[in-house]
């Protein structure tokens, strides 16, 4: 992405009730004003500030027939970007918008690239990489505690304790390059255990935001949860009950679920993907025989399996089906559904199976899901997880932090051993890693491959 060009794109979503076209770079308020007129013309003067007027799609050359819009004109450096901004907001809908974006085009602007706005942002040090990417982590944010995550990334608490850590290195570097440059003369070196203490810290603070990653890609990417059960054993009930609305159709016939069905939902604020399977049994016809496949397809890359039994059906042959199914995986939840049907009798809890967890209730009557709720609450936090984590790193970051934290274990022999060249080595390997998490050393292909997944407008 080139930094020269001024850009423009529709950062709102197309149909709302209003558009917001933004314009951004040298050429914004010259370009804002060939297509806007109003009262007051966008200047210094009327910054910040929105202002009515008409906005037409041919270069403001006919301003009765325009679209009535209002303007707001931010200079630079104290934007978003850093740059000169324009932003026009006018009635919403596919076609008026486009007719302006248009225009702006036309004007001189270029079109810009998925995420274009927040690398020009980056650039020009508004924003260091880790709160760029947590721009991307707000939008997509599936619960509300992947959203707390992003915001505080997003307020640069993860980049400030990044540069914490690269402080303490950057100052024994420097310590070990005095000796290598200065080592026969007599100076007042620093004691080597201070310089320990401070490998030892950055090195704690390192492992501590590395451990984070696996909620980070929990709330970041949510987890596969696969409902699958016979046809009738309420999947597509307990489906429509995670989501709040009736997503997928339920009768009486067995074998209504032809085909899987996903959805992103929310259980205990923990983001999921719940796919909703076709019932196993022997196919009745060449539709369904393909919906049976799926099903098993997608029992294999689930992260967590609810399997449903009926209660009030042949116990025997429903647990034997999925002891069958689930044999030697360990994300399994056995639930017996139908239970206001079945009523009280003794159902197996599959205690020998170390790996079933197993809970019983009726989706219909929506009694004991707490407990399923619960039991995949378990099942995704192992049992560690008991508050909102302060930071949660990417996938991204636990991969540097790891090479940092490699790095950085062998540093404390070489100092001990006065090994000041090997020690400078991986100290410098350990600063890097831990600026590319920041964009401090991170190269284009990086930057081109973590803003290119951004949408446009952004």
């Amino acid at each position: 992405m080139n930094t020269i060009d001024t850009i423009a794109a529709l950062c709102t979503a197309p149909g709302g009730a209003i558009s917001i076209i933004r314009i951004s770079g040298e050429q914004a308020l010259k370009i804002g004003n060939q297509v806007w007129s109003g009262k007051n013309v966008l200047e210094e003067n009327v910054s910040r500030t929105l202002n009515l007027g008409i906005c037409v799609s041919n270069g403001a050359d006919d301003l009765k027939s325009g679209d009535q819009a209002l303007a707001v004109y931010m200079p630079s450096p104290s934007t978003y970007t850093g740059e000169d901004v324009v932003e026009i907001h006018c009635h919403g809908g596919t076609l008026v918008s486009k007719e302006i974006l248009d225009a702006v085009l036309k004007s001189g602007a270029r079109a810009a690239e998925p995420g274009e706005f927040t690398f020009r942002a980056f650039i020009n040090e508004k924003l260091d990489l880790t709160q760029a990417e947590a721009v991307s982590d707000i939008i997509s944010a599936h619960s509300d505690m992947a959203l707390h995550i992003a915001e505080r990334q997003m307020s640069g608490l993860l980049g400030v304790q990044i540069r914490e850590i690269r402080s303490n290195l950057f100052a024994v570097l420097a310590e070990c390059e005095s000796h290598l440059d200065f080592g026969e003369e007599d100076l007042n070196w620093e004691p080597v255990e201070s310089m320990i203490n401070k490998i030892n810290k950055a090195l704690a603070a390192s492992k501590r935001l590395c451990s984070s990653g696996e909620e980070g890609a929990v709330l970041r990417d949510g987890v596969r949860v696969v409902l699958a059960g016979r046809p009738n054993a309420g999947k597509s009930s307990l489906l429509n009950l995670i989501l709040g609305f009736n997503r997928a159709i339920v009768t009486k016939i067995p074998g209504t679920t032809r085909d899987t069905l996903e959805e992103f939902a929310t259980i205990r604020n923990i983001p999921v993907k719940l796919i909703d399977t076709a019932g196993i049994r022997e196919a009745d016809d060449v539709i369904e025989e393909i919906g049976v496949k799926k099903s098993f397809e997608s029992l294999k890359r689930a992260q967590i399996i609810i399997w449903l039994m009926d209660a009030s059906g042949n116990i025997e042959e429903e647990a034997s089906l999925m002891l069958e199914h689930t044999a030697g995986k360990e994300n399994v939840i056995a639930l017996w559904n139908k239970t206001d049907i079945a009523g009280s009798i003794e159902l197996p809890l599959f205690e020998n199976k170390k790996a079933i967890t197993t809970v019983s209730g009726s989706v219909l009557e929506n009694s004991g899901m707490n407990k399923l709720f619960d039991a995949v609450e378990n099942m995704v936090w192992g049992g560690k997880h008991t508050e909102e984590p302060e930071i949660a790193v990417s996938a991204r970051h636990t991969d540097l932090l790891q090479q940092a934290i490699n790095a950085q274990k062998g540093v404390r022999t070489n100092i001990e051993d006065a090994e000041w060249e090997l020690a400078a080595v991986q100290l410098r390997t350990a600063i890097f890693a831990l600026g590319i998490i920041t964009g401090e050393d991170a190269n284009p292909d990086v930057l081109d491959d973590i803003f290119s997944r951004f949408c446009i407008g952004k």
